[in-house]
């Protein structure tokens, strides 16, 4: 993977994550993540939702950076997703805290309160990454 990507993967806040419904509906949902600095990103979900029970039907998924808005710096990854009920909570995740700390204070949320409202850890290995 290139340096570029990596410094987008762990500076951007925003990714696209797709997730596929057991009908072969593509579903995005717009989400916070944290890079390992390697292949994997972090992130957290709402417990009971689609993108929760998609990935447990079919862990193939796709996450995205976006571009510059003139079709350029873009990254596009294919993955496998595993949610991962034994990783720590994101208030116990001190680089995810403070990458979305700001953010969290911006919708009065602590930490705790957001660990609690996102308890369901998402861990997602990135096995193709192109970027343009």
């Amino acid at each position: 993977m290139k340096d570029s990507t990596k410094r987008r993967l762990g500076r951007d806040t925003i990714a696209w994550l797709v997730t596929v419904t057991p009908g072969g509906q593509p579903m995005s949902s717009a989400v916070w993540f944290l890079y390992d600095g390697d292949d994997e990103v972090l992130v957290y979900s709402l417990d009971d939702t689609a993108r929760v029970r998609n990935i447990i039907a079919n862990p193939k998924v796709s996450f995205h950076l976006d571009g510059n808005g003139h079709g350029g710096a873009i990254v596009t990854a294919a993955g496998v997703a595993r949610i991962d009920r034994d990783h720590p909570a994101a208030d116990a995740v001190p680089a995810y805290v403070d990458k979305y700390k700001g953010y969290m204070n911006d919708n009065g949320w602590s930490p705790e309160w957001f660990a609690g409202r996102y308890p369901v850890p998402i861990r997602i290995r990135l096995t193709k990454v192109r970027a343009w």
